[in-house]
């Protein structure tokens, strides 16, 4: 949604409209998302359902893991899956790519992405992984980064630092380093840079569906069955 918004210059409509203000030529720059590559960084079940609406408006998919998904059986989405969302067997990227190093990490932003979305999990390995070196990476294209993952994965001043010398085009923070962001952090002033309070994940139906997992591990448990959604103490997510 932000993406669209900064797309469609909605901030500068929505100021000519409290102005009472007719300027169709604030719609002569639109930014068409056909054709655009959205690299996912992290492909979980965010990063999966982001996929599916990315490929619905046109626009070219890449994923990064950690892990290697190098079989159709790896791709596949094991976890609790709502009916009619997400990359269930992981069919929409065009191209896969992992590693736990720099340079596979280099390699992947290197791969003229145009839009990053951030979906790892925050951990010791994760923590400012995004900094100075991988937005020269984004440079090439002036990518636009969106971050839904965790703050920290992020180096905040290296941000605004890539957005103000232009070497980013935007940003789309849900989460930041730290939380709440207090009045006076810089990161507030970051161009073309979109916050919120960590909330794009709500749902009213968000109880129902973790009622849901639940019920479907006590049924898989009953049956001897592995059960979903299982954090792994030593990986920390």
């Amino acid at each position: 949604m932000s993406l669209l918004n900064f797309g469609h210059a909605y901030n500068a409509l929505y100021e000519a409209q409290k102005e009472r203000l007719w300027q169709p030529s604030l719609g002569q720059k639109v930014q068409d998302l056909v054709g655009q590559r959205l690299g996912v960084y992290g492909y979980g079940s965010i990063g999966r359902q982001a996929a599916r609406v990315a490929k619905a408006m046109g626009m070219d998919v890449i994923a990064y893991t950690a892990s290697p998904r190098d079989t159709p059986e790896k791709r596949k989405d094991t976890g609790f899956i709502v009916p009619g969302t997400g990359d269930p067997d992981g069919s929409i990227p065009s191209e896969w790519y992992s590693g736990t190093d720099k340079a596979s990490l280099h390699h992947f932003l290197g791969r003229d992405i145009d839009v990053l979305l951030v979906g790892v999990p925050l951990t010791a390995a994760t923590r400012h992984v995004l900094s100075t070196e991988e937005f020269d990476v984004l440079s090439k294209k002036r990518a636009f980064v969106a971050n839904v993952a965790r703050g920290p994965v992020i180096d905040s001043a290296a941000l605004k630092k890539a957005l103000e010398e232009g070497k980013l085009r935007g940003a789309a923070l849900d989460v930041t380093e730290p939380e709440p962001l207090p009045k006076d952090n810089p990161l507030w002033e970051a161009p073309n840079t979109f916050i919120s309070p960590h909330v794009s994940g709500n749902s009213n139906d968000y109880a129902k569906r973790a009622f849901q997992v639940f019920e479907l591990n006590l049924e898989r448990k009953a049956r001897g069955e592995p059960l979903i959604n299982v954090i792994d103490r030593k990986k920390g997510y």
